[in-house]
C-alpha cells in the first residue's frame, strides 16, 4: 500500500501530479517544474521530504556505534553539527548515503525512503549492546534558494541566518538543519506531521512555491549532487562516486565497515564521477554510453538543466579522461565534454 506524507492534501489541493516514489504517494510538479525549479534558483521554494527515513542512536556507545557504520566520523561533530557521509558494506559498496546530526543526547541520522528497509535491517544487523536506535515518526519540510532563510526565519520566528552551514537548531519540537539538496542556501525541517501541516501553510502565504520531485531532481543534477540507486550503489566505491572526501581515514585504528576493502584502492581508483556537457542537440540520459579516448564510461544521471539552457549529466569514466567526449543517444555519437562538477551553485552557473 502506498504511503502518505502528513502532507498529502496539501498537495492535492495545491494541484500536484501525484506518483509512487519509493512506496510513498509524492508530487512530481505542480504544473511545471520549469517553473518550480526556477522558484527555487531565483526566490524560494519548499519540498515535502517526509518520505526520508529518520532513526535517532542514543545511549552510552552511540557514538562508537556510528564510528563503526558510517564512514565519515561522527567523532568530530560537536552538539547540532551535522556531516554528510554513507554506510558501506563489506566489499566497500555503499549502502546509502546520509546526513548525521549530533543532537543533546544523541545523533539524528536521515537516510534515503528507498533504502529504509535495508538500512534498518544493517542498523539491526550490526547492534551494539549499548546503543538504542528507533525510527521517527516525524515529517520534513525543506525550504530552498536565495530567499529561503529570511522568509522561513520570519515564518518561524527563529534567527536562522545564525545557523552555520551543516549545523542544526532544536526550537521545541523542531529540528532544523542548515542543510538541502538543491545548491542553493535554506534549510530542512524536522517536525510533528501536524505541525508540519501549519508550517507549510504559513510558508505558502509567505510566497514559497511547493516544489516537487521533478525539480529536485534537476535542481540537484545542477548542483552535482549525488542520487542513491543511480549515482552511488552497493556494488560501487565511494571513491569512484565523487564523494571519496566524505572518508575520514583519520584515525588510522577506527575499523569502520568497508575500510579494508576500499583502502587499497585510496588514490589509485580507476573510475571517477564526474560530470557532462553536451556540446550537441539532444538530452543525455542515465544508462547511455561515454566514448572517450581512455575507453568507455556510462552516464549515471542525466536531465536538460533549465538554468543552463542544455543537457548536463553525471557519469562514470576512466579516471584519466578529461576534455572532450562522445555519447551514445539513440545510436548517435553525440559531442559532449567532460567537466567538473557542480554545474550551478547559489544561482551562479560554473561551466561554461
Amino acid at each position: 500500500m502506498t504511503r502518505q506524507t502528513p502532507l498529502h492534501a496539501e498537495h492535492v489541493a495545491a494541484g500536484g501530479k501525484m506518483v509512487d516514489f519509493a512506496g510513498w504517494s509524492m508530487p512530481v510538479n505542480y504544473g511545471s517544474q520549469i517553473e518550480e525549479h526556477q522558484a527555487v534558483r531565483g526566490g524560494a521554494g519548499m519540498f515535502d521530504v517526509s518520505h526520508m527515513t529518520i532513526i535517532d542512536v542514543d545511549g552510552a556507545g552511540a557514538e562508537a556505534y556510528l564510528r563503526r557504520l558510517v564512514a565519515n566520523d561522527v567523532a568530530k561533530l560537536k552538539v547540532n553539527g551535522a556531516l554528510y557521509g554513507a554506510l558501506l558494506n563489506e566489499r566497500g559498496g555503499v549502502l546509502d548515503d546520509l546526513i548525521v546530526y549530533r543532537l543533546e543526547n544523541g545523533y539524528r541520522c536521515v537516510v534515503n525512503a528507498s533504502t529504509r528497509d535495508k538500512v534498518l535491517g544493517w542498523f539491526a544487523r550490526h547492534a551494539a549492546p549499548d546503543a538504542q536506535f528507533a525510527e521517527q515518526d516525524l515529517a520534513m519540510i525543506a525550504v530552498q534558494g536565495p530567499d529561503a532563510v529570511a522568509i522561513a526565519s520570519e515564518v518561524m520566528g527563529e534567527a536562522l541566518a545564525e545557523i552555520k552551514p551543516f549545523a542544526a537548531l532544536a526550537a521545541g519540537d523542531a529540528l532544523i538543519g542548515r542543510t538541502g539538496y538543491t545548491g542553493e542556501d535554506g534549510v530542512e525541517v524536522m517536525l510533528p506531521g501536524d505541525t508540519a501541516v501549519t508550517l507549510w501553510r504559513r510558508l505558502a502565504a509567505a510566497g514559497v512555491a511547493p516544489a516537487g520531485l521533478g525539480a529536485r531532481d534537476t535542481l540537484r543534477l545542477e548542483a552535482g549532487l549525488n542520487l542513491y540507486g543511480q549515482d552511488l550503489d552497493e556494488d560501487t566505491s565511494p571513491l569512484a562516486s565523487n564523494i571519496g572526501w566524505t572518508i575520514a581515514w583519520e584515525p588510522v585504528d577506527r575499523d569502520f565497515i568497508g575500510r579494508a576493502a576500499i583502502e587499497p584502492a585510496r588514490g589509485q581508483n580507476e573510475e571517477k564521477l564526474t560530470g557532462l556537457l553536451l556540446q550537441d542537440k539532444g538530452v543525455l540520459r542515465h544508462g547511455q554510453v561515454v566514448t572517450t579516448p581512455f575507453g568507455n564510461g556510462i552516464i549515471t544521471s542525466g536531465t536538460f538543466s533549465p538554468t543552463m539552457g542544455s543537457s548536463i549529466a553525471l557519469a562514470r569514466v576512466p579516471r584519466a579522461a578529461k576534455g572532450d567526449c562522445q555519447v551514445d543517444i539513440r545510436g548517435k555519437l553525440k559531442e559532449a565534454r567532460i567537466v567538473k562538477p557542480p554545474f550551478v551553485r547559489n544561482g551562479k552557473i560554473l561551466v561554461e
